[in-house]
Formats: structure tokens, C-alpha cells, sequence
């Protein structure tokens, strides 16, 4: 009887440590699965942050040089959806006049993160409109690939 026992006491000892080493890997797993996550996360936060410090120099070619060939930007303008241009060439003519129709054009990071591919920045858009300072408040939701914007989706309040 003695050894019975001591047959299935050993045997649950093995039956645990196997499962435990099972869920030790499993988590591993999943631990290695959220570090690319973060990973993938941080690395998209660092462009976007970049974008958006050569926009606010206005410097179209960073700019540009931040964003892949087949870019999409969804201006929130004009109403109630905006214009979607779609190529690098298309956005880079919107910006070249953007730019131009506001010199002291700036945006303003209110909070930004990231989730994977995903960048989400709210932020304020101050400028100079009829000589008075203005502002708007919004929203850009931005999908990075290889280290570059390949879209640039912006909403607005009101």
C-alpha cells in the first residue's frame, strides 16, 4: 500500500512539473508576443513624433521622407468627411500648399500613443486667422509600416 502511494504521490509530482513547465512556456509565449507588441509600439510612437516635428517646421521633404509611396492623408476638410488623397505625390502637393496658406501653422501634442501599427495623437492646431490667434482641436489616427506613416487620418470637434 506503501508503495502505491508513493507510486501516484511521484507521479503528480511529474504530472505538475510538466504542466507547470508547459504554462512556463506558454507564457513565455505570450510575454515574447507583448514585447514585439511594445516594440512595435514604441517604434511607431518615435515616427509619428518625428512626422509631426518636421510638420510643425514645415519641412515637406522630411516630411515626405517619413511617409511611405502609396500614403493615404484624410483632411478633415470640407465637410462632413473631408478629402482623401491617396500617393505620395498628391499629399506632398497638399502640403507644399498647405504650408504656404499658413506659415505660422502649429500643432500642438495634447497626448499621443501607440498600439502595434496604430498611433493615436490628439492634439491642438494653432494659427493666425484674421489676425487673431485661432485654434481647432482633433484628432489624427496614424498606421505606421516599416518606419514610415503610411496613413494619416484626421478628425475634428465641431
Amino acid at each position: 500500500m506503501k508503495s502505491i502511494f508513493l507510486s501516484l504521490a511521484f507521479l503528480m509530482i511529474v504530472m505538475a512539473s510538466c504542466k507547470t513547465g508547459a504554462y512556463k512556456k506558454q507564457n513565455q509565449t505570450y510575454e515574447n508576443m507583448n514585447t514585439m507588441e511594445i516594440n512595435m509600439s514604441n517604434s511607431s510612437q518615435v515616427v509619428v513624433e518625428k512626422f509631426n516635428a518636421a510638420f510643425n517646421r514645415q519641412d515637406v521633404d522630411e516630411v515626405m521622407g517619413l511617409m511611405t509611396d502609396d500614403c493615404i492623408f484624410e483632411n478633415t476638410n470640407p465637410a462632413p468627411d473631408g478629402a482623401r488623397l491617396e500617393g505620395a505625390v498628391a499629399v506632398r502637393a497638399y502640403w507644399e500648399n498647405f504650408f504656404a496658406r499658413n506659415p505660422d501653422a502649429r500643432f500642438e501634442t495634447e497626448e499621443i500613443f501607440a498600439a502595434g501599427d496604430r498611433c493615436v495623437v490628439r492634439w491642438i492646431y494653432r494659427k493666425t486667422k484674421d489676425g487673431k490667434p485661432w485654434h481647432l482641436r482633433g484628432v489624427d489616427i496614424f498606421r505606421v509600416v516599416n518606419g514610415k506613416v503610411a496613413e494619416k487620418l484626421a478628425y475634428v470637434k465641431g
